[in-house]
């Protein structure tokens, strides 16, 4: 068997597959892509459509976040189980199934009539976004070999994820102003019917090679874990970091979690295989994945409170001067896979995250009083963007080397639910910092000044973290002596 260098490594790694996209290769990536596009959109796209869809359904004010959180919760709290589901039992079936509920959910959500018949739909969208996305995540690396063809996959598809929460943002908008809100349910529905269809032609069944038994006590602990860490996570938004409601579903979410690993040890078929969980390339590889994820969807929720509380435009506005960024974001996963290839994906990671880093010091200059500032704001969401995807696609290629096709699912199921609690982390965190600066400023600052100020300092935490993570991963993995270490690990 011939060896070649390994671009998510730098290291030898065995390579018979061509280099080069066949067909059907093309055919599977497009359907993929498509299908996380739509995923991606989905976290989104209500966001603007929150205020239209409360007075509509009469849900009172404190309520609205339960749109979001009913959604992050299946969402997170599902996925790893369902990347492993997705391993034993089949990767296509998963997908079918979990395309087939988005789908009705979706329906569902778009037909309510009141407040407890959209959640059902939200919390049904979360659950089958926690089983489509590890599915055809694994679906895509099993597809296409380790190595370049693997690396220019995920690139396109980290450029999927930016594009479609961008995207979800500025159709929310524009939906909600000349339809109705409803029309960020409904459509989805068309969308899923033709993935559904392609699928069924296109994808072929994919699955470890050897079936085991599922661990269902891993599986009740991680994913009760998981549903009181993100819990507890979302509900520091609106009660505080040291609240009771806060504090105890995080104690609670890190006990389960606690004894999920305890359970890994000892049992013969583990949910999650310990070697997997502490292979050097997935840990630092998902890490680099929370930091640039966390920071990242902070960084568009605080450009959202400056445009609108500090330059006063219109949430529609404000949705349309994220296109930039999606943009930038695009070309960044594009170009991403060859700054894998030469640099190597722990490398690669450093620089996204040091990119993006500059992104969130360049914005940290903006001032008030003048729309003029639009432009810096645009300037450094391209550049916010655009590390950000080079980042998302250097961590999935790291965390997903160097580990057989039976593992996958597990592999990817961790790259995602990485990208759930970050996503999910982000806003109640740089939230909280912007709020208690605001609070600082508000007797001595006008309320625009006083905004301006919480995000300031805001964005210049995201920038510190950012560096943070980049130095870690720089000091202690991506350092050229240590790659073989972490191959081998």
């Amino acid at each position: 068997m011939s060896t070649t260098t390994d671009p998510a490594l730098g290291t030898a790694a065995a390579d018979t597959a061509p280099a080069v996209m066949t067909r059907r290769h093309r055919l599977i990536l497009t359907l993929l892509l498509g299908a996380q596009f739509m995923l991606a959109a989905d976290f989104s796209i209500l966001n603007v459509a929150l205020p239209d869809l409360g007075r509509s359904l009469g849900f009172a004010l404190s309520d609205l976040q339960w749109v979001t959180t009913a959604f992050s919760l299946a969402a997170a709290g599902f996925t790893l189980l369902f990347g492993r589901v997705a391993d034993l039992f089949g990767r296509r079936r998963l997908f079918l199934i979990g395309m087939a509920l988005l789908t009705a959910a979706s329906l569902v959500g778009g037909l309510a009539d009141a407040p407890g018949v959209l959640l059902a739909g939200r919390v049904a969208q979360g659950f089958a976004t926690a089983i489509v996305t590890p599915a055809a995540l694994s679906l895509l690396t099993t597809s296409f070999p380790e190595g370049p063809l693997r690396a220019r996959a995920l690139g396109l598809n980290g450029a999927m994820l930016s594009a479609g929460f961008i995207t979800g943002a500025v159709l929310g908008g524009v939906l909600t102003d000349f339809l109705s809100w409803r029309w960020a349910f409904f459509i989805n529905v068309p969308v899923g019917v033709l993935v559904l269809v392609l699928a069924l032609s296109v994808l072929k069944e994919s699955r470890a090679e050897r079936a085991g038994k599922l661990d269902v006590p891993g599986a009740v602990t991680v994913s009760g874990g998981l549903l009181a860490l993100v819990y507890g996570i979302t509900a520091a938004q609106s009660h505080g970091w040291t609240s009771a409601g806060t504090l105890v579903p995080l104690a609670i979410g890190v006990a389960l979690l606690v004894l999920f690993w305890f359970i890994e040890l000892h049992t013969a078929e583990p949910l999650a295989s310990l070697r997997v969980l502490t292979r050097r390339s997935v840990r630092w590889g998902n890490l680099g994945g929370l930091v640039t994820f966390t920071m990242g969807s902070g960084v568009t929720f605080l450009m959202t409170l400056y445009l609108q509380q500090v330059l006063g435009y219109s949430p529609l506005v404000t949705g349309l001067s994220f296109g930039l960024l999606g943009a930038a974001a695009f070309v960044g996963g594009t170009v991403a896979p060859k700054v894998i290839g030469r640099l190597g994906g722990p490398q690669a990671l450093v620089v996204g995250l040091l990119v993006q880093a500059s992104a969130s010091f360049m914005l940290a200059a903006l001032g008030g009083h003048s729309k003029s500032w639009i432009v810096l704001v645009l300037a450094g969401t391209a550049v916010a963007g655009f590390g950000h995807i080079s980042a998302v696609v250097a961590y999935m290629v790291t965390a997903t080397s160097g580990l057989p096709d039976s593992e996958q699912g597990l592999a990817t199921g961790l790259t995602t639910l990485t990208q759930l609690v970050g996503l999910t982390l982000g806003i109640p965190v740089l939230s909280s910092v912007a709020t208690a600066r605001v609070h600082a400023l508000q007797a001595t600052h006008s309320a625009a000044d006083a905004v301006l100020g919480g995000v300031r300092l805001a964005l210049l935490v995201n920038g510190g973290v950012l560096v943070a993570g980049a130095l870690a991963i720089g000091l202690f993995f991506a350092l050229p002596g240590r790659r073989t270490a972490a191959v081998a690990a």
